[in-house]
Order: structure tokens, then sequence, then C-alpha cells
């Protein structure tokens, strides 16, 4: 609760779990495939228990399609989006939004300190936030507003669809 006796929401509330992984030594083609099977749009890359980096579509299709790389030879350490953004699930949804709009991405990977390691807890992405709460979808328009900056496409669209 807030002073205001509202209940604040916390990245825990919200993420997703289990999250499917990949190893940075996978290739592009191997990623894709997992991504179809289990119909989502990320994996979060994993070495020795430890997050190391996110693949996302974009990647795939800027990094393997659009620079013509062969999906089977690419490996997924090579196009991965690094060093990885990561929250801690404690983390309140507006300070989650703010990391987002900072860094301008979708999906935050959700990590725990486990001796001095990020262990994988979570993940939380802009459409999961939305759905709890839509007055955060319009303080983050409100960012990009008092910012005079137009969002990124991605962004765009999820605020587009949770604003009314």
């Amino acid at each position: 609760m807030n002073g205001r006796g509202e209940t604040v929401l916390t990245v825990r509330d919200v993420m997703v779990t289990p999250v499917i992984v990949a190893g940075s030594q996978q290739t592009a083609q191997q990623a894709a495939k997992a991504m179809s099977l289990y119909g989502i749009g990320c994996l979060v890359v994993v070495e020795n228990e430890q997050v190391v980096g996110i693949l996302t579509e974009k990647d795939l299709i800027n990094r393997v399609i659009v620079d013509k790389r062969d999906p089977e030879e690419t490996l997924v350490g090579d196009i991965m989006s690094k060093p990885p953004i990561v929250a801690r699930p404690e983390l309140t949804l507006e300070n989650a939004i703010r990391v987002m709009f900072t860094h301008r991405i979708k999906k935050l990977i959700v990590v725990e300190e486990d001796g001095g390691k990020r262990r994988l807890a979570g993940l939380v992405t802009l459409t999961d936030i939305a759905r709890v709460n839509q007055s955060l979808m319009e303080a983050l328009r409100r960012l990009f507003d008092e910012g005079g900056e137009t969002p990124p496409k991605n962004i765009e669209k999820t605020m587009s669809y949770y604003i009314v």
C-alpha cells in the first residue's frame, strides 16, 4: 500500500514464469523454432545460470534476415541484445515503466540476486503491465510527451491499444 491507501503492484505481481531460455551457442534457427513452438516473442539467454542477454523477434529480423545471415550458422550470442536490462521482483510497476521508457524496451528480465549471481526469476512485458493497470500506459505516454519525443513504433503500438 502507498500513502493513499492504494495497493502498489510490483513486477512480481505480473511477471511471467517460468521463462523459456536459450543458450548463446544455440543457432538462430533453433531459437526461432523454440519461439514458434511456444508462441513467444523472445528468449532470455542464460549461460552458467546467469542471464547474459535477450533474443527478440526484432533481433532475428534485423540481425539475421535483414543482414542476410544464415540462421543455421548464426549463433544466438552473436545476435542477442546485451547487456540485458534487468529488474528485481520488488520493483514497482511504475518504476518498471520508467526503466522501459529509459531503455526503449518492451520486455524486462526479472532477476533475483543469488550469491552474487543474477538468477532468472521471470519476465514482464509492457503488455503485461498494460493489462493490469491502464493508468501506467497513460503515464508512459506523458513521459514521451514531456520529453517531446515520439515513442518507438513497437511501444506506440502497445500504448495505442491500451489507451482509449
